[in-house]
């Protein structure tokens, strides 16, 4: 957006906004008061590339209140340098939206990404992802990451239903899911061939992976 200070207020962005804000934050929506924290808000954009895609809006309290921006430029500046260092590039749309009282109020529209993960390279140096699940932003696990990675591929995955997938099917006909941990519990495996198993039933559409705060869930399709 090159001339901040051109944009008008328009009424039908208004009615848009006022309809997303009486949604709440959700799955597909996030809110955000400022951008202080700017890696806060390029972590949104990247868990909502990596999942369904959605909406950003800054100068949006949590509760639904807007409050707007005085400085939506300024507030901008600091998401955008960091916007550019994602890898590979988050697909988006940016637009301002001007509320009757000189303030402002940024839109990020976040496409769903075909070229998922995205990552986010921290001031430690370190790569990260994340995906959305419900009204969170998660930081991905290696696997959440590498299931994301080959599925783009769209290749049929082959895998072998020995002892450990018997055991896995079985203990998931009792219980809802079954975490990394557990799985190498009840098989006996190292952490690197319980991943890899989970990670190909996953991809093979055996099983399907819920990330939480807590870790990855996995459970039946």
């Amino acid at each position: 957006m090159k001339n901040w200070e051109a944009v008008k207020t328009d009424e039908d962005q208004l009615l848009q906004l006022k309809r997303l804000t009486c949604q709440g934050e959700g799955l597909q929506l996030e809110f955000k008061l400022k951008a202080t924290h700017p890696e806060k808000i390029v972590r949104e954009m990247i868990a909502l590339a990596n999942t369904h895609g959605g909406t950003v809006l800054i100068g949006v309290d949590d509760d639904g209140s807007i409050s707007g921006l005085k400085y939506p430029e300024e507030e901008w500046m600091g998401v955008a340098a960091l916007v550019s260092n994602c890898k590979p590039p988050i697909p988006y749309h940016l637009s301002l939206i001007a509320l009757p009282d000189h303030r402002f109020i940024i839109r990020l529209d976040i496409a769903e990404s075909d070229r998922r993960p995205h990552l986010y390279t921290t001031r430690e140096g370190s790569a990260e992802t994340y995906v959305r699940v419900r009204d969170m932003s998660i930081k991905a696990s290696a696997e959440m990451e590498e299931i994301m990675r080959r599925q783009k591929k769209k290749k049929d995955i082959k895998f072998v239903y020995g002892e450990h997938e018997k055991l896995l099917m079985e203990y998931l006909r009792e219980h809802e899911s079954i975490s990394l941990e557990q799985f190498r519990s009840l098989t006996k495996l190292n952490r690197f061939k319980a991943s890899r198993k989970l990670i190909l039933l996953t991809l093979a559409n055996v099983i399907t992976i819920t990330a939480s705060e807590k870790g990855d869930h996995y459970s039946r399709k």
